[in-house]
């Protein structure tokens, strides 16, 4: 059984976590953009959508601060600094390169001739992009946001950084694993913590593994 203290600790994690997923119709344009072999400077956008995969996730949490924090470029008027959905943005941009690489792999297995061939009988771009190329991308999609949830679960330094671990607020789980760890006699409570973090990543990828083999007998 939960505590009152972990239960709340879970539920900042979920939240967290999929308010991170509402970047996912960014992720589907970015993705579908990359697939396309004709589109300019691909291996330029290809690079800066996958940034916050080689920096240090504090090093993102630190540019984050620096734009958003009180001081910041936008700080001032959005006030996401220490915060939910700062945690939220944190975390977003930190799944955003897993969501983008695993939608564009959907994309690219899909037939290009027959996005091809309706572009000759005179089908707009947003028509062929919604009847022909997302279509047999959702199964791709979906399990790419089931990990990317998965993975959003654990985020911990850009998410320290930027929105600190404030109880009820922004204390993920694995900030509070961390902070755990910090108080003499706490890895019983770690270890705790630690089984259900485990055990949501499990069910993510059991969840993710079993949308591909969906998408592979549809095929």
């Amino acid at each position: 059984m939960l505590t009152p203290a972990e239960s709340e600790i879970l539920l900042t994690s979920l939240c967290v976590a999929a308010k991170a997923l509402l970047v996912l119709p960014l992720a589907i344009a970015a993705a579908f953009a990359l697939s396309r072999p004709r589109v300019p400077g691909r291996i330029a956008w290809d690079g800066l959508v996958h940034l916050p995969v080689i920096l240090p996730p504090v090093l993102v949490g630190f540019l984050l601060l620096m734009a958003f924090g009180r001081h910041g470029l936008f700080g001032a008027k959005l006030h996401l600094a220490f915060t939910q959905n700062g945690a939220a943005l944190a975390t977003a941009v930190m799944i955003f390169p897993l969501l983008v690489r695993s939608i564009r792999l959907s994309f690219e297995a899909a037939d290009a001739r027959l996005f091809d061939a309706a572009a000759v009988l005179g089908a707009g771009a947003w028509d062929r992009f919604f009847t022909i190329a997302l279509p047999p991308a959702w199964p791709g999609i979906g399990a790419g946001a089931v990990t990317a949830f998965a993975a959003a679960m654990g985020e911990f330094g850009a998410v320290i950084t930027f929105a600190a671990s404030i109880p009820g607020q922004t204390q993920t789980l694995p900030l509070a694993i961390y902070g755990a760890l910090q108080q003499p006699g706490g890895e019983a409570q770690a270890w705790r913590l630690a089984s259900f973090s485990l055990a949501l990543a499990l069910l993510g990828l059991a969840a993710a593994e079993l949308l591909r083999r969906w998408a592979r007998r549809g095929a």
